[in-house]
């Protein structure tokens, strides 16, 4: 008896190996990375990290490639979406805001000066609404394997400082391709010009362009842009969560063993990247004291001053709420004032 059960154990995990081999044979030898960013700073960091950690975690089975500052979507980062659901990427560390063209509720992290703090945006994403989101984007072919973050976007821009809606008049401000973001700026009275991250680099040193908005930690500091912006105002305008995914075609074709060491490498590393990408924000006067090291004008909004802007705002926030669905920001919301007052 002893000896049967012995030998039905030995088949049960001969059949497991099997099983695994079977599958690990199936895999691709590459397996493609989009970010956005280089490599430097917590969000290109992540991606290494994840991949590094997933190599190791599955014995070598699953080797995935990053290829940073948007190398696998022919010059459109708005397209990276499109392309993980057709199978030409395979992971990617993505921007909401990118992926926000295709997946329209994702537009919810775009409503002008929704989010007051951190507090507010964790409430959001690991409450109901982040559960629907990531059911929404599987969907349309995306696992979601959890949210990391680029931040704040902070407003810089080479002509004056903005203190006030008035301050932004006729100034050309980059911006990424979701029309949330030109409806924004020009409820705000400035000329909103939609281009790619690296051709806007290359229109600020030209001066075609007067400014853009973006996280300090991520893109402000690593791209020196006190170089060709001298004044930047800290806002709460929007936040930029991102999402370190993997098309759920190439999710279903690993075995349930190699999904679970996924999963876990991917619970540290945005564990790590969102304790990065915040180190010196909540506090703001590391950031400030860098930027102004630097030659920066630094303007810090009040709440008062807030308010001035996102009264401006308010029909846009109107108009993209019926956008994304009022059922989903009314519940954004409840956790968001939730989690400001405890209620």
């Amino acid at each position: 008896m002893v000896r049967k059960g012995a030998l039905l154990f030995a088949m049960v995990i001969l059949a497991l190996f099997v099983s695994m081999e079977v599958g690990a044979a199936n895999y691709k030898p590459e397996y493609k990375m989009s970010i956005v960013v280089g490599p430097q700073g917590p969000w290109g960091e992540s991606a290494a990290r994840f991949a590094e950690g997933v190599k190791k975690a599955t014995d070598g089975r699953i080797n995935i490639k990053p290829y940073y500052s948007g190398q696998l979507f022919a010059g459109k980062q708005t397209n990276e979406f499109l392309l993980m659901k057709q199978g030409v990427i395979d992971f990617a560390v993505g921007s909401t805001i990118n992926w926000s063209t295709t997946v329209k509720e994702l537009n919810l992290f775009n409503l002008p000066f929704f989010f007051p703090d951190y507090k507010a945006l964790d409430a959001v994403e690991y409450g109901e609404v982040g559960k629907q989101l990531f059911k929404l984007i599987e969907e349309k072919g995306v696992v979601g394997l959890g949210w990391e973050e680029n931040g704040y976007r902070d407003l810089t821009n080479s002509k004056r400082a903005v203190k006030k809606p008035e301050d932004l008049e006729g100034l050309k401000i980059r911006v990424v391709g979701s029309p949330i973001f030109i409806d924004t700026y020009k409820a705000m009275g400035a000329n909103p010009v939609s281009m790619n991250w690296g051709e806007a680099l290359s229109a600020f040193q030209q001066g075609t362009v007067d400014g853009q908005e973006n996280p300090i930690v991520s893109v402000i500091i690593p791209n020196k842009l006190w170089q060709v912006n001298k004044y930047i105002t800290l806002w709460h305008n929007a936040i930029d969560p991102i999402i370190l995914s993997v098309s759920k075609e190439v999710w279903d074709s690993f075995t349930p063993e190699d999904r679970k060491a996924m999963g876990k490498v991917a619970e540290e590393v945005v564990s790590w990247q969102k304790k990065a990408s915040r180190e010196g924000q909540e506090g703001k006067m590391e950031v400030i004291n860098t930027l102004k090291k630097e030659g920066m004008d630094v303007t810090v909004l009040t709440p008062a001053q807030e308010n001035v802007f996102k009264e401006k705002t308010k029909s846009v926030y109107d108009k993209w709420t019926a956008e994304i669905g009022l059922d989903l920001v009314k519940t954004a919301e409840k956790d968001v004032q939730k989690a400001m007052t405890g209620k």
